[in-house]
């Protein structure tokens, strides 16, 4: 049966990474831009783009029109990362919003299946040595952080829309996306792009569960080809200390190891000061406050689940550093 993918978010760095591999594939695609938004993310990808604001529902109606609903599936990607400690104005906007306009559009025309591409964040922290699977219990007051609270909210309601019976679907969680084709930089890849410049000189102590933006990719199409069943996946790694990644940079780079490792306490003391000097060189922070807490919580996940029934698999992270360098390279940023 021939299917159309609708992305939204298609600009962004999962977006762009999911419809380069559908297109790749011979998939019929459209995607979802901000209006006056750039595309360079999508230079050489033919698909036609529909610009739109997920926050004002009837600014979508183009991207929706001349579908056939049964053979729809729409994979919601479009979102805002961030690292600050409260939830904005904004922030809720396109994180809970957005997400809501998009559910209930899907609702509304009758989608074949909606993918919703929420994050390891909306899912309640665990004690530290306990490896976290899915849950099904998601609420803002259960998690820290403006993006956490934001994603936790909008996963819990379209839950509640699939198994309302209102949309077919199911849900995907992410951990830290890193990986080539970032057009917009990412905080990890500020600190990629810094160390292979050679202006990084200390790291921080702490650790996340990193994964490649392609391997998240996979997963989510794999997923899309399959009927909606209400499940939830985490698409995740492993976790790395960040000194183990920078480890590997200094392999694939050359550059100088970096010796000086700052405690989280130090760190903590010196992140407002840390986001100012970043604001005035207009590049997002290395760190802040909520990232630093991050970096000392439990990120042991395990993506079993999807391993057994999407097929998903991860590569190598000193693969996935050594594409990024050498996709850097490639498009002028280093």
């Amino acid at each position: 049966m021939s299917r159309t993918f609708l992305v939204t978010g298609a600009n962004g760095h999962l977006g762009s990474t999911v419809i380069r591999s559908l297109v790749e594939s011979g998939e019929s695609v459209r995607g979802l831009v901000l209006p006056n938004d750039t595309t360079g993310a999508l230079d050489g990808v033919r698909i036609p783009l529909f610009a739109g604001d997920v926050t004002r529902i009837e600014s979508l109606q183009s991207f929706f029109a001349g579908i056939e609903p049964e053979k729809t599936v729409v994979i919601h990607t479009a979102g805002i990362v961030s690292i600050e400690s409260k939830v904005n104005d904004r922030l809720h906007a396109v994180n809970v919003e957005g997400t809501r306009n998009i559910c209930d559009l899907c609702s509304k025309m009758n989608i074949s299946k909606l993918i919703y591409v929420s994050s390891v964040h909306a899912i309640p922290e665990e004690q530290q040595g306990k490896v976290i699977t899915e849950t099904e219990r998601f609420s803002p007051d259960m998690v820290v952080g403006g993006y956490a609270k934001t994603k936790a909210e909008a996963t819990a309601y379209v839950l509640s829309a699939i198994r309302s019976g209102r949309v077919r679907g199911d849900i995907v969680h992410p951990s830290g996306i890193i990986g080539p084709y970032a057009f917009t930089e990412s905080h990890t890849n500020q600190m990629i792009m810094d160390f292979a410049r050679g202006t990084l000189t200390a790291a921080i102590r702490g650790g996340y569960d990193f994964v490649d933006v392609r391997d998240v990719a996979e997963g989510i199409i794999s997923l899309a080809r399959q009927k909606g069943s209400g499940q939830t996946y985490l698409l995740t790694n492993q976790f790395y200390e960040v000194t183990e990644l920078l480890g590997m940079l200094h392999r694939i780079t050359g550059r100088r190891k970096i010796r000086t490792i700052l405690p989280l306490w130090f760190a903590k003391g010196t992140a407002a000061l840390s986001e100012l000097y970043y604001k005035i060189l207009k590049q997002a922070p290395l760190y802040t406050s909520y990232s630093l807490y991050t970096l000392g919580t439990n990120a042991v996940f395990s993506h079993e689940k999807a391993d057994r029934l999407l097929g998903y698999t991860t590569r190598s992270m000193e693969e996935t550093l050594r594409d990024t360098i050498d996709w850097m390279k490639s498009t002028g940023r280093l």
